[in-house]
């Protein structure tokens, strides 16, 4: 029995299929922050709830965007998040379509480094740091972050994630701590 069990260790993780693609923050995704992923919960609660903060400015919607990407990849998948009710997860995904056609992402892009350019061009970066493998018409996505559409999915997703924190947190069952890494310590 002894001997079987490392194989039925690896018959059972393999079963699960593919791990799903994961995405981490840059170290300065939200700098002066003791914990990027739940400041980011947060400040995308905020921002996408309140359009007016992004109007005009293509390094925030960036950067915000950049966020929800990153919270698409980490929500179902982060070991701290397990609490977490499986509608986040699939608001969450249904944004990411809603967030991807506005912005001409390719639909099959891996999150990393959607959540990467976006960054970049958050640090002023420009049109440059949209590679065409993951943008359709990237001098395109750089002026629709200067003027977001309505982005309705995105902002209920936002929202719900922060609602459903907030209710972790008052059963006291999140874990408490965070790193640079975005919560994976990587």
């Amino acid at each position: 029995m002894r001997r079987l069990l490392p194989f039925c260790l690896v018959l059972g993780i393999t079963a699960c299929g593919p791990l799903p693609p994961t995405a981490s923050l840059p170290p300065d995704a939200v700098q002066g922050s003791g914990d990027p992923t739940r400041t980011t919960i947060l400040r995308s609660a905020f921002v996408f709830n309140a359009p007016a903060e992004l109007a005009g400015r293509p390094d925030e919607a960036a950067r915000a965007l950049a966020g929800m990407e990153y919270l698409a990849a980490e929500i179902p998948v982060g070991p701290r998040w397990y609490e977490f009710q499986p509608q986040v997860t699939f608001e969450l995904q249904r944004a990411r379509v809603e967030w991807r056609q506005a912005l001409g992402i390719a639909p099959a892009a891996p999150p990393q480094p959607v959540v990467d350019s976006l960054f970049a061009v958050a640090r002023g970066a420009g049109v440059e740091a949209l590679p065409a493998t993951l943008y359709t018409e990237p001098a395109v996505t750089y002026a629709r972050l200067g003027a977001l559409p309505p982005l309705p999915r995105t902002a209920l997703a936002a929202a719900e994630t922060q609602q459903e924190l907030n209710r972790v947190d008052s059963m006291g069952r999140t874990s408490p701590g965070g790193d640079s890494a975005g919560g994976r310590g990587q």
